[in-house]
């Protein structure tokens, strides 16, 4: 679970707010506000109302601590204080988003259960709108969704269900510019036996691993750049990025069973073409290929939240 702070609230971008404050206090209400969903207990994706119990859990941080936690709170005051009357106070697919299948949960370990924590938000947005681009909805179809960013997941979607993904944070899957991603097990615990603190490999799993780690940059442009000057090391590197990325998609395609009617590429890292190309190359086999660069969460948080207010999407209720 995530165990960084709470980050403080940017004073620029709390002046950025002021004009459409102060024409909320004169004119025109809110009907709706949804915020980013925190560290809660695991749950099925969809719109979720901000109740009592749902800030309890977030404000003593019992699921884990970070910034996302704030999300439900802050909907909730601006509802509160800008909204018509009874505005409501949402959340939507938040990282913890559990919708996985029992077979995928077990590890090798009894009492040691894989997690679903993934960018849920941005996964669930893009293969809404990669199956209506296939001219279907997405509780019909079936698609890989690999979301590239700092963190890297890789869920399998089962006509609307997220029925397989990687622990993106606490390191499963490839590694990413900040996280670890999948580590031999064995020679993480050489570490721990050779007395490096908990807290410093906390951190190479999440944060300063990956790219971090392996290069001395979390930033891809520089590790491109380093290739196209002719850096082994560099070139290396970045192979090895693609090919597990690539790997993780493609053994989804046994999650599926074969039956892919999409594979998504998002996230920031699939603004790359290169890394896009050099991933299709591997991965197109499996089937038709839609990539959706950047991330879309404060889009998707709009979508949900105009589906929830029309009644085009069931409004669940945490407790």
């Amino acid at each position: 679970m995530p165990r960084s702070e709470p980050a403080a609230v940017s004073p620029v971008k709390r002046d950025s707010l002021k004009p459409l404050l102060e024409d909320l206090e004169r004119d025109e209400k809110l009907d709706a506000v949804i915020g980013r969903g925190g560290l809660m207990k695991p749950l099925s994706g969809g719109v979720y109302r901000v109740s009592q119990a749902m800030l309890e859990d977030l404000a003593s941080c019992r699921y884990g601590t970070h910034a996302s936690n704030l999300g439900a709170a802050l909907a909730r005051e601006l509802a509160d204080r800008y909204g018509v009357d009874n505005c409501p106070a949402f959340i939507a697919d938040p990282v913890v988003v559990d919708e996985m299948i029992p077979e995928a949960r077990i590890s090798g370990i009894k009492g040691l259960e894989r997690r679903s924590i993934f960018h849920a938000l941005n996964q669930k947005s893009t293969a809404r709108a990669a199956a209506e681009s296939l001219g279907q909805s997405y509780e019909v179809v079936n698609l890989i969704v690999a979301h590239m960013g700092g963190g890297i997941s890789v869920g399998a979607h089962r006509r609307g269900r997220v029925v397989d993904v990687n622990n993106a944070l606490d390191g499963e899957g490839p590694f990413s510019p900040e996280r670890s991603g999948t580590v031999p097990a064995g020679q993480l615990l050489d570490l721990v036996e050779a007395g490096t603190p908990l807290a410093d490999i906390r951190r190479l799993l999440t944060g300063n691993g990956g790219l971090a780690s392996l290069s001395g940059s979390k930033d891809f442009r520089k590790l491109a750049e380093d290739c196209d000057k002719g850096s082994e090391e560099a070139v290396t590197l970045y192979k090895a990025l693609v090919l597990q990325i690539s790997q993780e998609i493609c053994r989804h395609g046994a999650t599926l069973e074969g039956q892919v009617d999409g594979i998504v590429l998002t996230g920031g890292l699939a603004n790359s073409t290169r890394l896009v190309g050099d991933i299709i190359r591997k991965i197109e086999f499996l089937g038709k290929v839609i990539v959706i660069p950047g991330e879309r969460e404060m889009q998707s948080l709009a979508e949900n939240a105009n589906a929830a207010v029309q009644g085009k999407r069931e409004i669940r209720e945490y407790s």
